[in-house]
């Protein structure tokens, strides 16, 4: 299982930064910048590859509103041609939160962008002429919508590769499935591996009949929070924290992509109430209703020998790569624990 970390948008992009090489040599392969409505994630991950010689590199994610899809395979180019061909390409929709309360733009056909963005993509690499007519774009642009004289455009520069891999945060059931037809990678949140199937099961096997075997195996790319020991209160309630506030909080009442995963996997009315508690206000107490089982299915903590059970089940549920949140309070101790951990995962 490749080995990988999250660079959190909230902070520690500066202490990942310094602690690159350590975490290189502690046996990490992979970090991964999220960017939300925080400092973009482009300009991090350029510094990352500057810092750093084999360390692979993936956005996590940018979403596919505020960029075009030409802009987004220019900047995917970009980073893969400055990383030497270390970058994944981390798509996702995010939701109407973000895209229309900080951007200002509709949360409309988020499966629809999301396809012909990955379409469209393909094509500038390929170095094609971009032509494309889709429901949500189209290119050029035509002429009764601009000026008209908008022509087909290939990209100047010859990319690294023409087939960067694309990596897709998605939960609902319609966005896996085009996930599994069509990406590289999936880059779930939440991740139960005792209750995938009955999340996900039905979307995954629909995509997979549809995917075209030069894509190859689907890589699973699954954020998880991490430790290694005993779980102090401290680390349970920052894991109990974060799953109170996207079960709970992030988005409405009736538009929690996150709380319908939670029902998906079984808990129905822990889930209605760990919202109810937390769109009341009641913060402290939603994070106390997050049934114990969730936090610890969804994180890697414990002795060696229990990270070791769970890095089994993780597998077995078709999990290839970790981004770890390592949570132990020191730098050195996060360092020592992505060692351990490369360890045990051989």
């Amino acid at each position: 299982m490749r080995l990988g970390m999250i660079v959190d948008y909230a902070g520690g992009f500066e202490e990942t930064a310094d602690l690159l090489v350590d975490y290189e040599n502690a046996g990490l392969e992979l970090a991964a910048v999220a960017e939300a409505y925080s400092f973009d994630a482009v300009s991090q991950l350029g510094y990352f590859a500057a810092r750093t010689k084999k360390l692979e590199l993936a956005s996590a994610i940018l979403q596919v509103y505020s960029r075009t899809p030409a802009l987004l395979a220019m900047t995917a180019a970009g980073l893969d041609f400055v990383s030497g061909g270390r970058f994944t390409l981390g798509l996702g929709a995010s939701g109407p939160q973000v895209v229309e309360g900080f951007h200002g733009l509709p949360y409309d056909a988020p499966l629809g962008r999301t396809r012909e963005t990955i379409e469209i993509c393909r094509k500038v690499w390929r170095r094609e002429p971009l032509t494309y007519d889709g429901k949500h774009y189209t290119v050029p642009l035509p002429a009764d919508q601009g000026t008209g004289l908008g022509k087909p455009l290939k990209l100047i520069n010859h990319p690294l590769r023409e087939r960067i891999p694309i990596s897709v945060a998605a939960l609902g059931p319609a966005n896996v499935a085009l996930v599994a037809e069509l990406a590289e990678s999936w880059q779930p949140l939440f991740f139960h591996p005792g209750h995938y199937r009955e999340a996900w099961g039905e979307a995954l096997d629909k995509g997979y009949a549809k995917r075209d075997p030069e894509l190859g195996p689907l890589d699973v790319m699954l954020q998880v929070s991490f430790a290694v020991g005993d779980p102090t209160p401290t680390v349970l309630g920052k894991i109990r924290d974060q799953l109170a506030l996207y079960i709970g909080g992030m988005g409405a009442a009736d538009k929690n992509f996150y709380n319908q995963l939670a029902q998906r996997y079984g808990y129905v009315e822990e889930a209605a109430e760990i919202q109810r508690l937390y769109l009341s206000g009641q913060k402290a107490e939603a994070a106390l209703a997050v049934p114990e089982e969730l936090v610890r299915a969804v994180s890697l903590l414990g002795t060696e020998n229990e990270i070791a059970e769970q890095l089994k089940e993780f597998a077995a549920a078709g999990v290839t790569t970790l981004l770890l949140n390592p949570m132990a309070p020191e730098a050195a101790d996060r360092v020592r624990d992505v060692a351990t951990l490369a360890g045990i995962n051989g």
